[in-house]
């Protein structure tokens, strides 16, 4: 990153560190999150993605390592960070036994909201709540919490949001209006950090991180990862993929075999031989080659299968 945009980042941390016992969860790590940007984290369960953007936030205090959030020391000046972060757990952590508008009500009293009356009502009607703002948080589906629970993190008008996983349960209609919801957000200048295990969500993000074992293993602008992965792909079209990809597995050059509906993505890091296995594995049976970059999910898989590997 460039002087120009460590000097505008939200965060900027080195060397963070966060052991349990004798588990390091998480290894020495280094980031720089630029202001505005949706920051996607993916990684096995376990890998470490939470606790680090807790550390990062100033709400986990890390064993080693040092930087700031917001302008503010991570280590010693957490109570202010807090101030200014929304955070959104995986699991709905609101009251169940209150109403939307008790919840948001409550909130806003525990951020010392002013007017707040007036930013709740604002809330409701952000997030298309208005009508249901007397209906019991326990009644709602997993949509409409996911909603709710956005508008709580975010009606003090904090500078970051933190997302734990917010998707996980709901429908994809639900998924997508979250996301529209997400990107609203960061035009008007919120910084956004995001784990997600969902490729169609890490392709919404500016910028992903993949952390696995609590080791940083990549961390670009999204676009950039299919080229830094050194990742290559085969797609394969016709009749007889099954037996295809049955020869092709463990086959020089070729890393991982993945079948996505009416097609065979072949991929591996030396282009060469795995081109040569793939054109002589398909050539007598008319299938269809074509060699394209790596998806953001293919990348995904290699690097998950790598860390499984050395586990």
């Amino acid at each position: 990153m460039s002087d120009a945009a460590a000097n505008d980042a939200v965060i900027d941390v080195r060397g963070l560190t966060k052991r349990f016992g004798e588990l390091t969860a998480v290894d020495h790590l280094d980031m720089t999150v630029p202001r505005g940007a949706i920051y996607g984290f993916l990684g096995p369960n376990g890998s470490g993605k939470t606790t680090t953007i807790r550390m990062m936030c100033g709400l986990l205090s890390p064993d080693e390592g040092s930087g700031t959030c917001l302008g503010f020391d991570v280590l010693h000046q957490s109570r202010l960070i807090k101030e200014h972060v929304g955070y959104m757990t995986q699991r709905f952590s609101l009251y169940e036994d209150l109403t939307i508008r008790e919840n948001l009500e409550f909130m806003a009293r525990m951020y010392n909201v002013p007017n707040q009356r007036a930013r709740v009502s604002q809330s409701l009607k952000e997030l298309g709540l208005e009508t249901r703002g007397n209906q019991l948080a326990g009644t709602l589906s997993g949509g409409w919490k996911q909603r709710l629970a956005l508008a709580a993190a975010i009606q003090h008008e904090p500078q970051l949001l933190l997302l734990d996983e917010p998707t996980a349960g709901v429908d994809p209609k639900a998924r997508r209006d979250f996301w529209d919801h997400i990107r609203q957000l960061s035009r008007s200048g919120i910084t956004v950090l995001v784990s997600t295990h969902y490729m169609d969500e890490a392709v919404q993000c500016d910028y992903i991180a993949y952390i696995a074992y609590g080791k940083k293993l990549i961390d670009a602008p999204a676009a950039d990862i299919p080229a830094l992965s050194g990742l290559h792909t085969w797609r394969v079209e016709g009749k007889g993929l099954d037996a295809l990809a049955a020869k092709l597995r463990g086959a020089a050059g070729v890393e991982q075999v993945v079948r996505f509906g009416t097609e065979l993505h072949v991929s591996g890091t030396d282009k060469d031989a795995l081109s040569q296995t793939v054109n002589h594995a398909a050539a007598q049976d008319g299938f269809k080659l074509t060699l394209q970059p790596a998806s953001l999910e293919e990348v995904f898989i290699h690097l998950m299968n790598g860390t499984e590997g050395a586990s």
